[in-house]
């Protein structure tokens, strides 16, 4: 008797477009941790030691959060969606081609 399998394809092309869903909510965070945590150096004061030293940690921690979780995200995110619709391809093939 040959083992049989049973794929929800609903289940994986509702992955997949949630997946879509979370990436264009990430543009929204990707701007507003680049443009709207936006901090001019001005608005730390002027003229006292420790000025350039605190609008540079401002700057480096902007980085950060864009390439080194953000980008991040976004990429992990990606990468899982893409293989959930090549898996769902793979199921879909299949299906069609055992009813040929």
């Amino acid at each position: 008797m040959a083992k049989e399998y049973r794929v929800d394809l609903d289940a994986l092309d509702q992955v997949v477009k949630e997946l879509n869903g979370v990436l264009k909510d990430m543009n929204g965070t990707k701007d507003k941790a680049g443009s709207g945590t936006y901090l001019p150096a001005s608005a730390l004061g002027k003229k006292y030691k420790e000025h350039e030293m605190l609008h540079s940690a401002h700057t480096d921690m902007k980085k950060f959060i864009d390439s080194e979780i953000v980008a991040k995200i976004e990429k992990l995110v990606e990468d899982f969606g893409q293989k959930s619709k090549k898996t769902k391809e793979a199921y879909d093939d299949a299906e069609h081609d055992n009813k040929m």
